[in-house]
């Protein structure tokens, strides 16, 4: 799209012409009218590469989208409410260097936008733009002291069981192929999947057996699915998004074990593509075989109701494809008896014995994996435990926000604003979550804060020593050692790793050391054990274990910076410091209550990035529009008590 012709000067009769009679000078409209709305038409540079500066139909106004966008995270509203707006609020044209009455635009050219801004890598634009112009206003500068930390973020998605989220990976994959495969050349069990899982709802009335019993039985038939798209005349078919989502969720969910038999399936007959009914040669040829015995199983599984997979079960042959983009994800393979033939199919039959697909357990499922198909990226996290325990499917949002240690005067907002937001999956540590906004923030020209307050979940020996060779701080209270049964933990003990000695809570020092190295990771550690001091030790039982002969400690190379940070953190000093980091947690419920960050309005982790970007840069706004409202009434005291005392004289 082309570009139209943008002039920032306002038109003779339009509403900034009655701007000193419609909106004071205080006014809020007025002032991103002054502040903010410079900055976005300076920032259109960067906006035109966007687009195409000769060629197709004319474009809307960049300028005024983006500030349409920043607007409605401003107040909040949501696309169709934010064009009413501008057909009929005196506020927002102004703001917007736009006359009322003026031709509006399509909601849906918001969302036009917002896609245009995340194919050219542009999301974090508004942010950016908005940083820049306090930087130049004075108020932030490349190099200041912040402080971090995350909150949780719901994703647009219900939270699904594991049978919800494989019957649904099913349903969309065979939707998907619905359309693109041929009727002639559907597999003959197509017609019992279609009826299973797009034409069927699961009885969540069900007892647990049974549910389980369906869990395993769509495990069966998902990889039945997949074995017939691995065919190599199907690969085409196999690159599409639903297909491989299947095979991931497939992966993640059940595992093939070998010498195990696959259940047999209930039905014998199946109707073929062309609506005739077709019966498997194999399954005419002998009885279906016996399930596996219970103890077999970590749940009970069925007998499958798909049929068995054998080279004949296509009923008309498929026409040859061409290879896809990718290759599609597959299904883990135990061992050689798995080893495919020419045609694709297993070379042997799963049901006499050669693999058996089962639910995985419960533990040994990972946070990252698919909640839910429709939105793959959103992924379960859990912070806290017992009644505290907090779940959410969705992502993580870390913010930094500079930290002014001045005392402010009465009545006088914040001089804090924002200075990074970044959201990433939610299953990830907080520690790397700050190692993103690191990154961030060097990407938008910041320096590395000298002074930064966190809490203990970025708090590490590795973190510590790493600030201390930059010259930073990093102030936040050192995570506690576990605590087993009660006994002495690493932090009752005086360690020294350099010298290599330990000193235990009954005054002995240690009788050896040792340095460890993995070959692996060159991680460095080291053990302390007390040999004999153990043996007659009056604190032996508040020590040691029930079969244990003597202590032994085992703490990384930088043990002595995570020893110290605890020492220090029980001083005055230190949690008189820490009071700096707490006001972040009210920036977070601003964030949550004011702006929407709590849930997600979009789905992908690209879109909520971009939702996080305008949310910052709506917050930053704010403060800055706030503050400038003080100052002039600050202005306007001083003049009001000055005029008298010049009558006066």
């Amino acid at each position: 799209m082309s570009l139209p012709t943008f002039s920032a000067q306002g038109e003779l009769f339009s509403t900034a012409g009655l701007s000193a009679s419609l909106f004071a000078q205080t006014d809020r409209y007025r002032l991103f009218a002054k502040l903010v709305y410079p900055a976005l038409v300076a920032m259109r540079p960067t906006l035109e590469k966007c687009y195409c500066p000769d060629n197709g139909r004319e474009a809307l106004e960049p300028v005024v989208m983006m500030g349409t966008s920043i607007l409605q995270y401003l107040d909040g509203v949501p696309d169709r409410q934010a064009v009413e707006l501008i057909r009929y609020h005196a506020g927002w044209n102004f703001a917007l260097n736009r006359q009322v009455g003026d031709a509006v635009f399509h909601p849906t050219s918001l969302v036009n936008f917002r896609h245009r801004l995340e194919e050219h890598q542009q999301s974090a634009l508004a942010f950016t733009t908005i940083l820049k112009a306090l930087e130049e206003a004075g108020l932030v500068s490349r190099q200041s002291r912040q402080r971090l930390d995350s909150t949780q973020m719901m994703g647009r998605v219900a939270r699904m069981s594991r049978l919800d989220c494989v019957r649904e990976s099913l349903r969309l994959s065979l939707q998907e192929l619905e359309g693109v495969v041929p009727p002639q050349t559907r597999p003959f069990f197509w017609v019992g999947l279609w009826e299973r899982y797009v034409e069927s709802q699961t009885d969540y009335r069900a007892g647990s057996e049974t549910l389980a019993r369906k869990l395993a039985e769509s495990g069966t038939d998902a990889w039945q699915l997949l074995e017939w798209l691995r065919q190599p005349a199907n690969a085409v078919w196999a690159a599409g998004s639903q297909a491989r989502l299947l095979a991931q969720v497939f992966a993640e969910q059940f595992e093939i074990q070998s010498g195990q038999a696959v259940p047999a399936p209930k039905e014998k007959v199946a109707v073929a593509a062309s609506g005739t009914p077709a019966v498997s040669p194999a399954l005419e040829a002998k009885e279906p075989s016996t399930a596996l015995p219970p103890e077999a199983h970590p749940t009970p599984v069925p007998a499958a109701t798909s049929g068995e997979i054998t080279p004949s079960l296509a009923a008309e042959p498929t026409p040859a494809a061409p290879a896809p983009s990718a290759p599609l994800s597959a299904p883990p393979a135990s061992d050689s008896k798995m080893d495919r033939s020419a045609t694709g199919q297993p070379t042997e039959d799963p049901a006499q014995g050669g693999a058996g697909i089962q639910p995985r357990d419960k533990k040994e499922l990972a946070s990252d994996r698919v909640q839910n198909p429709h939105e793959p990226e959103a992924t379960y996290a859990a912070k806290g435990q017992g009644d505290k325990k907090k779940e959410h499917v969705g992502y993580k949002v870390q913010v930094a926000e500079t930290v002014c240690e001045a005392t402010l005067a009465p009545g006088e907002p914040t001089r804090n604003f924002l200075r990074g937001i970044v959201t990433h999956p939610a299953y990830q540590s907080d520690e790397a979550g700050a190692m993103q906004m690191e990154v961030e923030q060097a990407q938008m020209g910041l320096e590395k804060p000298p002074v930064e307050y966190v809490d203990g979940a970025y708090i590490s020996a590795q973190k510590l020593v790493e600030a201390q060779a930059q010259g930073r701080e990093l102030i936040g209270p050192a995570p506690s050692p576990l605590q087993k049964d009660g006994r002495f933990t690493t932090a009752d003990f005086q360690i020294d790793v350099e010298e290599r000695t330990a000193l235990c809570p009954a005054g002995k020092t240690n009788t050896q050391c040792s340095r460890l190295e993995e070959e692996a990771s060159g991680k460095v550690s080291y053990r302390f054990e007390f040999g004999i001091h153990c043996h007659d030790c009056p604190l032996r039982d508040r020590c040691l274990g029930k079969d244990q002969r003597h202590r032994t400690l085992v703490v990384g190379e930088h043990h002595t910076a995570l020893q110290n940070r605890r020492q220090e953190q029980q001083t005055p000093a230190f949690k008189q410091r820490m009071k700096h980091r707490n006001a972040i947690e009210g920036t977070q419920s601003e964030l949550v209550r004011a702006h929407g960050l709590r849930h997600a309005r979009y789905r992908g982790l690209a879109k909520v990035k971009l939702q996080n970007y305008f949310i910052g840069a709506a917050c930053n706004v704010k403060r800055w529009i706030r503050r400038e409202v003080w100052k002039l009434q600050q202005a306007a005291a001083v003049l009001s008590a000055s005029v008298p005392t010049a009558l006066s004289h």
